[in-house]
């Protein structure tokens, strides 16, 4: 950069940084210098003008430009040699650069540090401006299967969101009044000892009739969702590097949660009666074993009742915990509800888990985890060391709207909305049949399941969708390692009733067309 140029830039610079009032000159030049060196606007080799120079243009004695040159050179920024000038040593792939000569020219050092750093520069600036640990990227790793949202708006089709248009704000909101008109301050401290004593009876009596499960309500513990029930199982159960099995497609989300807590995922196949491990997966044993029994994610089988007799014997004999995830138990729109892993479980290997994100609101921030009686105290006391968990108010209220019996009101609109809406969509996606795709015929949950033979690409389908404005997702992406799996998955909770028909026959000539 040329001396006129970089006075020019750092005059700028100094003008329009936010520093202390108080902040002397010099440190304001040292900083604004500094950060120009570390972003590589000034690349290791340049030459500096000189102290006298750069005062003159920036009109400010030469001490002060002296004084902010030393501490550079003192933090190793720059290295200065008698008759040569003031160089910049620092570069952001080595650091403080060991082989920049003060001896060769301002040229050759210019194409030695060009050679270095312009193949990986790209690179170097993404992992230098997030700073992300292995663990950070894991984390952050899935934004493609929760990026749903267009300007705000949800677009039809896409998969985990709910329609809660129709939920009783009025019903809500004089609940939540009635907890504010006689305070307990209990209700405003953290929760101590599970969560809300009385909302845990109320979960513990629900559970018990509508879904088998064996509890008593000490069992039960309040989270803030799924992620953190099974974020505190992993912390709990797991020590870094042991085994997980996973379902194959499965639950990304969860297996994020499992790999920034440092288990090693093991993915198991799932065919018509839910999780299939074979012999090869046995021989892998884990320490934990994540499931969803009642209405696989995302394919949406039930486990046969010979399949859970199987993976309960297997987790005791090995010692490994089981977490059931019930993720949406509630819609299920023909036959009686399904039973519960967790129920059939003599031995304490299973951790139940569920929400209140799909029947109230996705931030009402609530679920529940069901734990083995031995575990109780240990869970408790981790879920308040770790977690400090909160929303007692809330927990109030949720605990009324149950016990009053608007709850199972609720659900009972929710399903006859969601079933109405299902049968729009299977009929208006029939004539997907002729190209060879397979529509699932499971009657729960929130979406459906397109299934394509192995050659076609879902996420070319899926692109094509998204430009007529509908959102799916490609079955490829719930899965793991060599499954070759293809499909769509498509969800009806957010689309309106009266446009189900219309985008789902959009829907359907989209993959017509590409299937032909």
């Amino acid at each position: 950069m040329k001396q006129l140029v970089l006075s020019e830039w750092l005059l700028t610079q100094l003008n329009h940084s936010d520093f202390p009032i108080r902040m002397p000159n010099h440190r304001r030049i040292y900083e604004v210098i500094r950060r120009a060196i570390t972003t590589q606007i000034l690349p290791a080799g340049e030459r500096l003008p000189s102290t006298r120079s750069l005062a003159e243009d920036l009109t400010v004695s030469r001490n002060t430009i002296l004084a902010a040159f030393e501490q550079l050179l003192d933090e190793g920024y720059v290295a200065s040699q008698t008759g040569s000038g003031t160089y910049v040593t620092y570069n952001q792939h080595d650091g403080f650069s060991k082989n920049i000569s003060l001896h060769s020219t301002v040229e050759e050092q210019s194409a030695e540090v060009n050679v270095e750093s312009n193949a990986e520069n790209t690179s170097l600036r993404l992992e230098a401006s997030n700073g992300l640990s292995k663990r950070g990227l894991a984390a952050c790793g899935s934004i493609k299967a929760s990026n749903t949202k267009t300007n705000n708006e949800v677009q039809p089709f896409t998969p985990g969101e709910d329609d809660y248009a129709g939920f009783p704000y009025a019903l809500w909101r004089r609940l939540l009044n009635r907890q504010w008109r006689t305070p307990d301050p209990a209700l405003l401290d953290s929760s101590h000892d599970g969560g809300y004593l009385p909302l845990r009876k109320a979960i513990a009596d629900y559970l018990r009739v509508s879904r088998a499960v064996n509890l008593t309500f000490d069992q039960v513990l309040i989270t803030s969702g799924t992620q953190q029930s099974i974020d505190l199982c992993a912390r709990l159960l797991t020590d870094h590097g042991d085994c997980a099995w996973v379902e194959n497609p499965g639950y990304w989300a969860a297996r994020r949660v499992l790999e920034v807590n440092g288990l090693q995922l093991h993915p198991v196949n799932v065919d018509k009666e839910g999780m299939a491990p074979s012999t090869k997966d046995y021989r892998t044993i884990p320490r934990l074993i994540y499931t969803t029994p009642s209405h696989q994610y995302p394919k949406g089988m039930v486990m046969s009742y010979g399949r859970r007799r199987l993976l309960l014997d297997y987790a005791q004999n090995c010692k490994a915990w089981v977490i059931e995830d019930d993720y949406d138990s509630e819609f299920r729109f023909e036959g009686r509800p399904i039973s519960s892993l967790q129920g059939m479980d003599q031995n304490g290997r299973v951790l139940y888990l569920g929400t209140f994100s799909k029947v109230m609101y996705p931030g009402i921030r609530l679920g529940y985890l069901v734990v083995p009686p031995n575990l109780v105290e240990s869970f408790k006391s981790g879920l308040y060391e770790l977690q400090r968990p909160g929303q007692v108010v809330i927990q109030a209220a949720l605990a009324e709207f149950i016990e009053e019996g608007h709850f199972a009101s609720h659900i009972r609109r929710l399903r006859q909305i969601y079933g109405e809406r299902r049968r729009l969509l299977q009929a208006a996606l029939a004539p997907i049949a002729t190209v060879g795709a397979r529509l699932s015929t499971v009657d729960s949950g929130l979406h459906l399941v397109v299934e394509f033979d192995s050659v076609c690409d879902d996420v070319h389908i899926a692109e094509l969708a998204s430009s007529q404005g509908l959102r799916v997702y490609p079955l490829s992406h719930y899965c793991m390692g060599e499954s070759t799996e293809k499909g769509l998955i498509i969800g009806y909770a957010y689309s309106a009733t009266e446009h189900i028909t219309e985008y789902g026959s959009k829907l359907a000539e989209v993959i017509q067309t590409a299937l032909r």
